[in-house]
């Protein structure tokens, strides 16, 4: 493999990366924000209410997200395989 082909396949393994992840992430911003905001609203400030909503929010997009991130990391692997055989 020459040096333009290795970056090629780093720089699409941290796409790769990124897509699997942007969606947990995203899940978990949106949900300890409005949790941030209703604790500042309802003036609770116990620091351990986060993490209940947070782990089942996650849990939960996981398992709505599992489908897409198998087909990403499948469609990844396969253009993997094709760039091995193909040398």
């Amino acid at each position: 493999m020459t040096g333009a082909e290795v970056l090629d396949v780093a720089r699409d393994a941290i796409w790769l990366t990124l897509q699997l992840s942007a969606p947990v992430l995203i899940v978990g911003l949106v949900v300890g924000v409005g949790v941030g905001l209703m604790q500042a609203l309802t003036q609770i400030q116990e620091a351990t209410l986060v993490y209940a909503p947070k782990i089942v929010a996650i849990f939960i997009s996981l398992l709505l997200f599992l489908p897409l991130m198998g087909a990403l990391m499948s469609g990844f692997m396969h253009q993997i395989a094709a760039r091995i055989s193909a040398m």
